[in-house]
């Protein structure tokens, strides 16, 4: 016995040979491993065939390579998409007292699973460790020690590489038949959920957020501080320039009587009565859970018509008003929010809605299945061999059933639980074996729904449906993240000095983007925008574009990384701590990035995890495509949206940004090619350089044509 081998594992070589033997090699617990007799001098550190490589970041694991499941698409090139079925918690991100949203005491959750999981096959196959001394196992020889080698053939079959193994034993028949039950479980339990991937919540600060100690200990943390020491001197010389020629620190205060000369009032007015109006999806799911509507049928139809008419009215009521870019650009960005959250909250809740109807109906079952009085002969009509033998096709049919799961039409599905649930409906005379093998099939399926309808609630209090609450809604309405959860990690509570902080540091750096804009961007901006009225032609104004250019290209970066800053760094930091939301993970070290790709994903990590749940995934299991054609898709809507921005900006329609956009997909591909992917710093002089010069130029477009 070699104690070494700790997981059963089949490994044969892809080659034209046939082995004639495997050699069997069992640990103290009785677990087989088997090698090829051929390879029996390969070490046991050999990774097994289709392992994964992943590499935590923020506390979410991205995968960097391709799952057993997805072996028959292996390459040798690595893939960036992020797998949900991967993610596991960090500890190094992980700080003491934190609750809720699927760990607790520092516990993973994916390790809880998977312990909860090990402990349910022990018992469904027997093995577990309270079993009772003395009972029989497979593994044990004549005399009552374990068997140390068993010789097994494999046939040859048409196909290279594959073997059809042959054991007239029936200690290596069990072997065999358990090892596949277990493998297989385990894995459906790492896919179970196909339409909405799990997320992982850890408690973790922003990267420039003083409580951060990783930021505090950093060897750049005096650029930072000479960064808005700079910024601070800069903004005194040009508010004490305004207040000599103006009287006033803002200059002119042209931006300030934009912002304020009109409809100051309706504006908020507008967007409180646009933040009530998202409770739809919580009217509506609860009248699902009473019945009167089903998700799959009218529901999400009725949720997306919803959705289009609040996107539409709101823009409608905003074109109508004849706001200012200013009022433009926040109510267009509000009502983005807001659909997002509306959307999550409503499909995540739908999606609960049937497996909770689903729950139901085999609750049904299993009390009908408990009235029934077992024959003394089994039913000729129920096949008893389905439901005793051939573990491959049970666990075929549970991996399948796990695609229909959001239903409860069980006519339509060809799995073990309709056909359970078939039996049942035939009222056939079923033996007692048929009714514990029937017994134990459903309460499986029970026991995968309530875990599924739990999420990563903890508490106790707000699994679905007891989630349907205004209170709920309310709550989820301003947390600062997009992607809806039964439970997310909490704090125990506000820090009012901290949210004063930042605050302050809002309204301070509002302030700051007034004053530059008002110093540096508008008088190039009006010039041109004079030019275009008083007739100059198209050619006059493309000679003034490389000055142009050269008088936003400055101003312009420092209002996008102020920008950044107050939204994901003051706003969103105010709100998690009002709401106590512990997990700050707003965005990554985009600034690093040396790839489009991974800008996209770090500098707005709030919008990616819904793209990527509610687009990139969704249109992968709803409706069946590739991983190439689901990235476009994501691009191209997160290319109209951003396009829409623009257009309430300047009320033009040109679509400089959404072709600009969608010109990031090949400048990932080529970031992937051998010329860039091992030149990090290349790769992040590029990304700064179209971060540089993209806003500017974007803007210069809409103004001069």
């Amino acid at each position: 016995m070699d104690p070494q081998l700790a997981k059963p594992r089949l490994d044969i070589p892809d080659t034209d040979e046939t082995p004639q033997h495997l050699i069997a090699r069992l640990d103290s617990d009785g677990v087989a491993s088997f090698t090829s007799a051929m390879d029996a001098n390969v070490g046991p550190t050999q990774s097994p065939r289709g392992t994964t490589n992943g590499v935590k970041k923020d506390g979410i694991s991205h995968d960097k390579g391709f799952s057993s499941s997805d072996s028959s698409e292996r390459s040798s090139v690595p893939s960036s998409d992020e797998d949900y079925d991967a993610l596991e918690v960090d500890p190094s991100t992980m700080i003491a007292g934190a609750k809720g949203g699927g760990y607790s005491n520092g516990e993973r959750p994916s390790s809880a699973r998977r312990r909860s999981a090990s402990s349910m096959l022990e018992q469904r196959n027997g093995t577990h460790q309270d079993s009772p001394a003395g009972s029989p196992s497979p593994l044990m020889g004549k005399s009552g020690q374990h068997a140390r080698s068993i010789s097994i053939k494999l046939e040859k079959t048409d196909r290279k590489g594959k073997y059809t193994l042959r054991a007239d034993d029936y200690e290596i028949r069990d072997i065999l038949r358990r090892t596949l039950l277990t493998e297989g479980a385990v894995a459906e339990a790492k896919k179970r959920r196909r339409q909405f991937r799990d997320l992982v919540f850890t408690r973790q600060f922003t990267a420039f957020d003083r409580q951060n100690p990783a930021s505090a200990d950093s060897p750049f943390h005096g650029f930072f501080t000479l960064f808005w020491l700079g910024t601070t001197l800069l903004i005194l010389k040009v508010a004490a320039e305004n207040w000599r020629d103006y009287g006033s620190v803002f200059g002119r205060k042209q931006i300030l009587g934009i912002m304020f000369h009109h409809d100051v009032i309706l504006l908020g007015v507008t967007d409180g009565l646009m933040c009530g109006a998202t409770s739809f999806g919580f009217f509506l799911q609860r009248t699902i859970l009473k019945g009167w509507l089903s998700w799959n049928k009218q529901g999400w139809i009725l949720q997306n018509v919803w959705q289009a008419c609040f996107l539409a009215g709101t823009l409608s009521w905003a074109w109508y008003r004849d706001w200012s870019w200013t009022h433009e650009i926040f109510i267009v960005l509000h009502c983005l929010v807001m659909l997002m959250k509306q959307h999550s909250y409503a499909f995540y809740n739908g999606y609960l809605s049937e497996l909770y109807k689903r729950r139901e109906l085999f609750k049904r079952k299993l009390k009908q299945l408990e009235d029934i009085e077992p024959a003394p002969s089994p039913s000729v009509s129920t096949p008893r061999k389905s439901f005793e033998t051939s573990p491959s096709a049970g666990l075929s049919h549970r991996r399948r059933s796990i695609t229909s799961r959001s239903t409860s039409n069980l006519h339509k599905e060809q799995t073990e639980v309709a056909t359970v649930a078939a039996a049942l409906e035939s009222g056939a005379p079923l033996d007692i074996d048929q009714v514990d093998a029937f017994e134990r099939i459903i309460k499986e399926e029970i026991e995968e729904l309530t875990e599924e309808l739990n999420g990563k609630c903890e508490s106790g209090e707000t699994p679905y449906p007891r989630n349907l609450t205004l209170q709920n809604w309310a709550e989820w309405t301003i947390l600062p993240t997009l992607v809806y959860e039964l439970e997310y990690p909490r704090q125990e509570s506000i820090n009012w000095f901290y949210v004063a902080e930042k605050t302050v540091a809002t309204f301070g750096c509002i302030g700051v983007m007034i004053i530059v804009s008002e110093a540096f961007m508008f008088p190039p901006i009006i010039r041109m925008v004079e030019m275009r009225q008083n007739g100059v032609s198209l050619e006059e104004r493309l000679h003034e574009f490389p000055w142009l250019l050269s008088d936003l290209l400055f101003p312009f970066m420092m209002e996008y990384m102020l920008s950044w800053y107050v939204i994901w760094e003051c706003v969103l930091n105010v709100l998690a701590e009002v709401t106590r939301f512990a997990d700050r993970g707003f965005y990554a070290d985009w600034w690093n990035s040396t790839s489009w790709d991974q800008f996209a994903r770090d500098w707005n990590r709030p919008v990616h995890n819904f793209l990527l749940r509610h687009v990139y995934h969704s249109s992968i299991s709803a409706l069946q495509v590739s991983k190439p054609t689901a990235t476009l898709m994501t691009f191209f809507l997160s290319a109209c949206v951003h396009e829409l921005v623009m257009w309430s900006i300047f009320k033009k329609l040109r679509g400089y940004l959404m072709v600009m956009q969608m010109m990031q997909l090949p400048l990932v591909v080529l970031s992937r090619t051998k010329l860039l992917r091992e030149r990090k710093l290349l790769g992040n002089v590029i990304f700064w350089l179209g971060i540089f010069t993209g806003p500017t130029l974007l803007c210069s477009l809409y103004v001069i044509i």
